[in-house]
């Protein structure tokens, strides 16, 4: 199961149409290529007014767009999780939080000629849990005590980590380092990204929470760390079950080679 290294705060649905721009604001300036044939790692930064976007293919873009889970898409041809493209685009004007999304869905219409159908489906999911009865934490999900602090600035150039100390993170964001997760004063439904499945909070855990999850590979062999479904139950005190539910899937009905300029 594969983890993204940030986890958005909330999934948002865009309305309507999938596939209209008009109603949308666009980039002014936008160039598309293919990444280099040795690039590696995935990197995506917002400096005031702009996007960057390194070796990306046009699945994970279209997670990033609709800011939804890679399982939520169906469909499409079979570059759309293959092939890897650079994106380099300038807005009219310095981007407040939240617009990068429409301005990105309404990119990927023009260049790719993207078309998608919204449909709900009745799909496994897993429900979050509290693993004991008498609703007992774990030691590594407390509590914050933060009673406000601003949410991360997307328009931020981020800050280049240093050698040998870890990666700062932001009060309502949760992080993910090959099998090991950090969140600062965020919500337990965080965690639900890219189980493979939908995961719905029963926890009736409302706050926000400080969390910190070490897990093992899901092809691991050692007992140095725990699966994913044990790490949550020692280290948090959650647990998923297995269950049926609707699920919002995203079907990839059009999608061609992008156009550069």
């Amino acid at each position: 199961m594969k983890w993204l290294w940030n986890v958005v705060p909330a999934i948002i649905l865009a309305s309507g149409a999938l596939s209209q721009t008009g109603t949308h604001p666009q980039f002014e300036v936008a160039s598309i290529k293919p990444s280099a044939p040795n690039q590696n790692g995935m990197f995506i930064r917002t400096p005031p007014g702009r996007l960057s976007i390194t070796n990306m293919t046009l699945k994970e873009m279209i997670v990033m767009a609709w800011r939804i889970q890679p399982f939520q898409i169906s469909g499409g041809p079979p570059w759309l999780d293959s092939i890897h493209y650079d994106v380099n685009a300038k807005a009219e004007s310095q981007l407040k939080p939240g617009e990068i999304q429409p301005l990105l869905q309404a990119l990927l219409a023009d260049r790719f000629q993207l078309v998608l159908r919204r449909e709900t489906r009745e799909l496994p999911v897993y429900a979050l849990v509290l693993a004991k009865k008498d609703g007992k934490l774990g030691p590594r999900l407390v509590q914050s005590k933060l009673d406000t602090c601003p949410p991360p600035d997307p328009t931020k150039v981020p800050v280049s980590p240093q050698r040998g100390k870890p990666i700062p993170i932001s009060c309502g964001e949760m992080r993910v380092s090959g099998r090991h997760l950090t969140a600062m004063s965020a919500s337990v439904s965080m965690l639900g990204r890219d189980l493979g499945r939908t995961v719905i909070n029963q926890t009736g855990l409302t706050g926000m929470f400080d969390m910190s999850l070490e897990w093992a590979p899901d092809d691991a062999s050692s007992d140095a760390a725990p699966s994913i479904f044990t790490a949550l139950q020692e280290q948090l005190g959650l647990k998923l079950e297995s269950q049926k539910g609707p699920v919002e899937v995203f079907v990839v009905e059009r999608a061609e080679a992008p156009s550069e300029n």
